[in-house]
């Protein structure tokens, strides 16, 4: 492989480690791998191991897309105790050019270049083409990020909006809130908009039910709700549908996002059936006065698990990503 050719491009959560060599020249995405970030102490072994395995060592320009606010230093990822100082990695490894981008910025950008084969339409009409766009998902914890066209390019605008304050709905989750804040001083939205939140929103609604909440991981939960074998389950992942709709129909509100929504992440194209007759879209829609706005909002799943490494590679191409 040519050193002036292909470029490194990962994207980092706080689960798993996905990496691919990009071909400079045809935007191609090769030796794509994915590595459990629990196996390795820190970002660069898990580089070097990647990197060994595809036995390419002369890679000269990187991106990697992390979930963490990327404008610190040392950057601290957010659901994951790694932390790196940006040029320690790109004297490390020799290389001319090293980006660190939020991981919600990659799939901003990943969205954009997804085939139309990988996204699924869930409600909404035709929206205003010329608008903003959200981009959101649950996963080890709830990314955000907008889109602002920039004539006939975007401007990426990183956000931590997951970490925006739950909302109760109801009186069901007023008392789900008050569980939860028994273990955390404050509930924020991914507190229950994440692979952990599923299991949070599980466990606190068989207390405020009086159920037996035996299942005890994000897994078992998805798959025991949507083969509709345990009543608190179906319960739990119909209510987390609710909130992800609402929350996400006040972030189109907050910022103007009626271009569309992209809905993207690990959780939701396991659950896509149940997402589709689910009351996400009553969440989504239902916003009083500014109702029909909302639903003429076009709402999105993104289906290509490799929208993170595309965004990261079309950053090294020169799309542009706006800074918090």
């Amino acid at each position: 492989m040519s050193e002036s050719r292909y470029a490194l491009v990962g994207d980092v959560g706080g689960t798993n480690a996905r990496f691919a060599l990009a071909d400079t020249v045809s935007g191609a995405l090769e030796s794509i791998e994915s590595l459990p970030c629990s196996e390795f102490s820190g970002l660069e072994g898990v580089i070097a191991n990647y990197l060994a395995r595809v036995g390419e060592r002369r890679v000269a320009r990187a991106c990697l897309a992390v979930a963490g606010i990327v404008s610190e230093s040392p950057v601290q990822m957010t659901n994951n105790p790694w932390s790196f100082v940006v040029d320690d990695i790109k004297h490390r490894f020799g290389w001319q050019e090293f980006r660190v981008i939020n991981d919600f910025s990659a799939m901003a950008l990943g969205a954009l270049q997804v085939r139309e084969d990988h996204q699924q339409h869930v409600c909404g009409g035709p929206g205003d083409q010329h608008a903003p766009r959200l981009v959101l998902g649950p996963g080890t914890g709830l990314g955000m990020a907008g889109l602002v066209p920039s004539g006939d390019d975007w401007i990426v605008l990183p956000s931590e909006g997951g970490h925006v304050a739950f909302a109760p709905a109801d009186e069901e989750e007023f008392a789900v809130q008050g569980v939860l804040r028994k273990r955390h001083s404050r509930v924020s939205v991914e507190r229950i908009l994440s692979g952990p939140g599923l299991v949070n929103l599980y466990q606190a609604l068989g207390v405020v039910q009086g159920r037996e909440a035996p299942l005890d991981s994000p897994a078992t939960i998805l798959q025991t709700a949507q083969r509709n074998q345990d009543l608190l389950a179906v319960d739990t992942l119909n209510r987390f549908c609710h909130i992800l709709g609402r929350v996400a129909g006040d972030a189109v509100l907050t910022m103007g996002s009626t271009g569309g929504v992209y809905l993207c992440g690990g959780i939701l194209p396991r659950m896509l059936d149940f997402l589709l007759a689910s009351p996400f879209r009553a969440g989504f829609e239902s916003k009083g006065r500014m109702s029909a706005l909302v639903a003429s909002t076009p709402v999105t799943v993104i289906t290509d698990p490799y929208t993170g490494l595309r965004g990261a590679a079309a950053s090294l191409s020169g799309m542009t990503v706006g800074h918090p």
